[in-house]
């Protein structure tokens, strides 16, 4: 199983328990903060959903139509995925948030929403430190945020976004509850719910921008290029690289290399047999390039001397 699909699964795991109990506890306490927890983890079980049913579709083998396979299609399900967590979500807990500061209502049991949010709490550490745990090899030493950014994975991008927006929603929830409780004024509560809706509408605008550049097109990060310039250098000194252009298709790369032999083949067919060795051992270093167009080419000094003496003549 991918370490991506481990991270989705501990979320959907932990958000369907928890959607359940911040429901019955909504209905318990009449709480506005909680009606938007519960609201929130049922938009997340279903965002889940679609992101499993994103990386099954990516596996698809390539056809006439998507010749470089259907890799790009998670990102598309990531992004439905943004657009809901801001709407269901974010937009959802604002609107029902200001639509209870016109009519304050007591908490009723709040001890129970108390007790179900601090178990929320809980939960969900441990299903953000699953998906932290995942990410840890391809994290490597970078921070989180910048892991956020640099990372092509978008739907562990998206798993670890929906996470610590659940777990910061729950203790804004937490808090709120406790000063309505403490106070006896239930306008806090109404205020918890737009606090977490403006969180979650934050964090959906965060990482529809991240996989918007994605659609676009990404290269592969600077670790691979070094690796890939590294292994080309060890093992085909005769090679000089003149250009590497790399994007990102979904889990797979589509590599274009242009590169000049130092010493040229002593025929076509050699030529031909030369890349094709190239290419198999590229494939077997980094498995995740799946396509490679290699063109042999000369440096821009051997083309002027190349036009310098066809003028000459």
């Amino acid at each position: 199983m991918a370490s991506g699909t481990k991270a989705i699964y501990y979320a959907l795991a932990a958000n369907t328990g928890i959607a359940l109990t911040k429901t019955i506890a909504a209905v318990i306490t009449a709480s506005t903060s909680m009606t938007a927890e519960a609201i929130h983890s049922f938009a997340d079980c279903g965002n889940q959903i679609l992101l499993l049913i994103g990386m099954k579709k990516a596996q698809a083998p390539a056809s006439a139509l998507h010749p470089l396979g259907y890799g790009k299609v998670s990102y598309f399900w990531s992004f439905m995925v943004a657009l809901l967590l801001f709407s269901v979500g974010g937009v959802f807990s604002a609107y029902e948030g200001i639509h209870k500061l016109a009519a304050p209502q007591q908490l009723q049991y709040p001890w129970v929403a108390i007790l179900v949010l601090t178990i929320g709490v809980v939960l969900e550490s441990f299903s953000l430190m699953g998906a932290l745990k995942e990410i840890r090899p391809a994290r490597a030493n970078r921070s989180l945020y910048r892991w956020f950014r640099d990372t092509r994975q978008s739907e562990l991008m998206v798993v670890i976004g929906e996470d610590i927006a659940a777990l910061l929603g729950l203790a804004i929830a937490l808090l709120f509850v406790l000063l309505a409780y403490l106070t006896g004024n239930p306008v806090y509560d109404a205020v918890g719910s737009i606090a977490i809706g403006l969180l979650l509408i934050t964090i959906a605008v965060m990482i529809t921008l991240e996989i918007k550049s994605l659609i676009i097109g990404e290269s592969a990060d600077d670790d691979f290029k070094s690796a890939f310039r590294e292994f080309i250098a060890a093992k085909y000194p005769h090679l000089e690289i003149l250009n590497l252009i790399t994007q990102h298709h979904g889990h797979d790369i589509v590599l274009a290399l242009k590169v000049r032999f130092r010493k040229w083949p002593s025929s076509a067919q050699k030529l031909v047999s030369d890349i094709n060795a190239v290419e198999k051992a590229i494939r077997a270093e980094f498995s995740t390039v799946r396509f490679i167009f290699f063109e042999p080419d000369i440096s821009t000094q051997e083309k002027a001397t190349a036009a310098k003496r066809g003028r000459k003549k």
